[in-house]
This record gives C-alpha cells, sequence and structure tokens, in this order.
C-alpha cells in the first residue's frame, strides 16, 4: 500500500503492531471505533495456566473484549468483565487496569470440558452457559462504581457485548472478536494471538449523545433501545463492509491494525489515531496479599490457613506463589 495513501487517512506514522489498542474514525458514515491487536501479552496470560484450547480461546475472546471497551477509560481506574455461569467455563475474570495493564483467568470444571471436547460442544455458548456477565468501572476508592449485568443465556460474548450496549448506552454497537493459535515459521511452539474491532454510530446532532465510559446508561433497564435515529444507509454500510472481514484477517499476524481497517472502509474514508500499547500485567505484591490477609481475616482464621508453618497464597491471575508467617502479622498489629 503506497506510503501517500495510509498519510492520507491519518497515518504517518509506523504502523502499529501487536498489544495495541488504535481508535478509528469513520467520518463519512457517522462512526467512530476501536480495533485491538493482541500476542504476546495475551500469549502470556493464557499459556501461564495451560489452559484446554477451548477454554483458551473463550478467555482470550473475554480478554479482548475487556481491552475493547475498557480502552476507553479517561482516568486511572479498573474495567472489570466478569462472567458467572452454570457451563463448563463458570468463571471468568479479565481486569484491565487503565490505561494499559491487562490480566484474566478462568475457572472451569475439568471432567465438563474434557466432555464437552469429547461431544464437540465447545462453542462459546455452550461452554459458558447460563448465568450473568458484569462489567464493572471502578474509579477508585473516592468515586462512585458503574456495574451493567447482562444475562447470559447461551449465547456468544459478542452477543452480549451488543445486548449491553443496546440496553445500557442505547449505542448501536457492532463488536467482532477472533482468537486463534499461530506457528511462525521456525517456532518450536505455537502461541495464542487474538483481534477485535467495536464500531458504534454517533448520532446525529440534536439526538443523544454517545457515552464515552461504560455505566452512564440505565442498566436496569430491561427494554432494549430505541434505534429508529440510526441513519439505515450509513449504519447499513458499516455493518455489511465490517461483516466481510474473516476471523482469520483479524488475528493475522502480519496484517496491521492500520491495514485492517484500510481494506475495510479505504472507500467510504477511515481516519487512524495513535494506539495505545498494552501489556500483560498482574497487581498482585506481596504487601497487598499481605494486607488482604490482615483485613480480611481474624487471627484464628489465619491460623486455620497455616500448613507447615506457613500461609501459602497463590495468585490466581498470574501464578505467583507468596507465603507468610504468623508472626508477621503479630508484628504488624502490635
Amino acid at each position: 500500500m503506497p506510503d501517500t495513501q495510509l498519510r492520507t487517512y491519518g497515518l504517518d506514522r509506523p504502523e502499529s503492531g501487536d498489544d495495541v489498542v488504535v481508535p478509528f474514525t469513520l467520518e463519512n458514515l457517522d462512526c467512530r471505533g476501536r480495533v485491538v491487536r493482541l500476542g504476546e501479552a495475551l500469549d502470556a496470560i493464557l499459556g501461564r495456566h495451560n489452559y484446554p484450547a477451548p477454554v483458551a480461546r473463550l478467555l482470550g475472546e473475554a480478554v479482548t473484549l475487556a481491552a475493547l471497551i475498557g480502552s476507553s477509560l479517561k482516568f486511572n481506574g479498573r474495567f472489570i468483565l466478569q462472567t458467572q455461569t452454570d457451563g463448563p467455563v463458570n468463571l471468568i475474570v479479565v481486569d484491565l487496569e487503565a490505561p494499559d495493564g491487562l490480566r484474566g483467568y478462568a475457572r472451569f470444571d475439568a471432567d465438563a470440558v474434557r466432555a464437552a471436547i469429547e461431544t464437540g460442544a465447545t462453542r462459546p455458548g455452550q461452554l459458558l452457559g447460563n448465568g450473568h456477565l458484569a462489567m464493572t468501572v471502578d474509579q477508585g476508592a473516592r468515586m462512585d462504581r458503574y456495574q451493567g449485568i447482562v444475562a447470559l443465556e447461551g449465547g456468544t460474548l459478542e452477543d452480549v457485548a451488543h445486548t449491553y450496549f443496546q440496553q445500557s448506552e442505547q449505542i448501536p454497537t457492532l463488536v467482532r472478536l477472533a482468537v486463534a493459535e499461530f506457528t511462525r515459521k521456525g517456532d518450536k511452539r505455537s502461541s495464542w494471538r487474538a483481534g477485535g474491532v467495536l464500531v458504534q454510530y454517533i448520532p446525529p446532532h440534536g439526538q443523544p449523545a454517545m457515552p464515552d465510559l461504560p455505566g452512564d446508561g440505565d442498566f436496569s433497564n430491561p427494554d432494549t433501545a430505541d434505534l429508529d435515529f440510526v441513519e439505515d444507509d450509513k449504519w447499513t454500510r458499516t455493518k455489511s463492509l465490517l461483516a466481510t472481514l474473516a476471523d482469520d484477517e483479524l488475528a493475522d499476524p502480519d496484517l496491521s491494525a492500520e491495514h485492517l481497517l484500510f481494506r475495510l472502509y479505504h472507500e467510504t474514508g477511515v481516519r487512524v489515531f495513535s494506539p495505545v500499547e498494552l501489556e500483560e500485567r498482574c497487581t498482585c505484591s506481596a504487601e497487598r496479599i499481605e494486607a488482604m490477609l490482615r483485613d480480611n481475616f481474624s487471627a484464628g482464621e489465619r491460623a486455620e490457613m497455616v500448613v507447615d508453618g506457613e500461609i501459602e497464597v497463590v495468585c490466581e491471575f498470574c501464578s505467583a506463589d507468596y507465603h507468610f508467617r504468623l508472626h508477621e502479622f503479630e508484628e504488624t498489629e502490635n
């Protein structure tokens, strides 16, 4: 692609690679959005726990979705995506510490997942089952928390994302997620990577404004949004072009976010902006774990946790192993 063409569409810098969020606008279609590309960061999150492939792929989708939505935060806070369901994968937690730190884990029933693999019942909705997905914006101890809860009823994370935006923010939104394993030439093992696109229609002047953050809408509203104001030709055109994007393109390690957007929307006009880098980063520490044990458990409860003279705590996100002795808490409390 000639550099002059890409500069025309806002790309006057080197193209971004992996582990980035790239914002964009479709000015002629009254839309804006973000593209996420995850490589080493996602591979670190998934590879650390040796998940079965269907579980890894599902958690990868959740991490990608959290990056797409949480990257809209305009302050130092946290965006937390959590599912609790009755399926083989009964809990997923993804934590984005703004602006760039990602971590996540999945809890699953090994026997149920094994049975699902044997019967081919490994679609996201089948692994999740029924329950709910919660999205929380935590602005810190002195600020209000926003939370939206959406029912999970055998659908995909893309489905529930669409429901979330429709019910809570009443914004026409389309989300695409793709997770895959790739083996580059010369590599001894495959690695996980993912891509995601979130695109939203910007209401015309005089219509309800598009909020910047999740939580600005009425989460208790059981009805879907009234989207009659959408200019059908523009939103239909936006969705139709995105529908031409294949999953392998979205996760392709050799296709940058900028070229992906240019490929989709160069005829209608697309402008890309500077990427925000992401990294796999856990927020656990010995100090935080010690404070949690001291503040949330009594001396008697801590005594019951002792095995071979120590209290052992393993971080569910990064698998870091912390060890404490009872006298450490006694010294602190005295």
